[in-house]
């Protein structure tokens, strides 16, 4: 098999080109080889490459400052993906896709399935749900993975921001009536290489492989102030040099923290359809964020 992947330099690329490695030959792209701002320009890198599996790890994730660019955020969150999903459908390939929780908003007391009705708060979220819905009217032949907070050893996200604060400030506030499941880049990669291998395996009967929508984060819930406490608390035990103590991580509401995007207050997934189909367990957020603090305290990522 033959693995195309875009956004190669992200968190989640990085860990894709790991994990899809084990399954056959990948072809990791960085913007300038495959620049998603240009949606025009990838017919011809997809024809170029004639991968069997195209990995859509790119995105506009930059939540606030897309209220403000609402184009360039829907080139590369749904336009993008539309023109991959029919390259995909013209090769025969299948058209892997990541979205976000930020689809929902976040007002339903109990985590969303993949069937709940979508309703989003942000222009990032709204261009992620055209993406979705692009691809899925493109190619049948698609594996759509709705993620949420996630973060990783390699790039930027809120877990490496606090360990940063934790070492340089005195005291701070975090956010505390957001819930989510902080979910590691490698848990995503590694669950996507799974599912593909199990695709792999059953070639001869891809029209009853079951394709589709699936909900992929880590298991548990916390509030971005419980998240940042479990990180300085982990930091604090592998001995990182921290100014600040858990206990002075101070708890505040989203209205005290006003961003040009609202947030969902609920991000929570359910999993259970995902875990059901393809016979998986997805281990504990508070698994994934250890681990990772201890990756970057032996200076093993960047």
């Amino acid at each position: 098999m033959r693995f195309l992947i875009t956004g190669q330099t992200g968190q989640l690329g990085f860990e894709l080109r790991r994990s899809l490695s084990v399954l056959g030959e990948v072809i990791a792209l960085d913007r300038h080889a495959a620049d998603l701002a240009k949606p025009d320009t990838l017919p011809a890198v997809i024809h170029q490459h004639a991968p069997d599996v195209i990995v859509n790890a790119a995105a506009y994730t930059a939540v606030d400052k897309a209220e403000n660019d609402p184009g360039l955020a829907r080139q590369i969150n749904a336009m993008a993906p539309a023109i991959l999903a029919e390259e995909a459908a013209r090769l025969g390939a299948v058209m892997v896709h990541f979205s976000t929780d930020y689809v929902f908003d976040g007002r339903q007391p109990t985590p969303y399935a993949e069937s709940d009705t979508t309703h989003p708060l942000s222009i990032y979220g709204q261009s992620k749900l055209e993406g979705e819905q692009a691809v899925r009217s493109a190619t049948p032949r698609h594996l759509i993975f709705r993620t949420s907070w996630v973060y990783g050893a390699y790039g930027n996200n809120f877990l490496k921001t606090m360990l940063r604060l934790l070492q340089t400030r005195q005291s701070l506030s975090v956010v505390d009536d957001q819930h989510g499941a902080p979910t590691a880049a490698s848990l995503i990669a590694d669950t996507c290489a799974q599912i593909l291998a199990r695709l792999t395996a059953s070639q001869t009967t891809q029209a009853e492989f079951p394709f589709g929508t699936y909900h992929l984060s880590a298991a548990g819930s916390v509030s971005w102030h419980g998240y940042a406490h479990h990180i300085a608390t982990q930091a604090s035990r592998l001995g990182y040099p921290l100014t600040l103590s858990p206990d002075n991580i101070l708890a505040i509401p989203t209205s005290a923290y006003p961003l040009p995007a609202p947030r969902p207050a609920n991000s929570l997934l359910d999993t259970s359809l995902l875990r059901t189909t393809f016979g998986l367990a997805l281990p504990d957020w508070r698994e994934g964020v250890e681990q990772t603090l201890a990756l970057l305290k032996a200076g093993r990522a960047a």
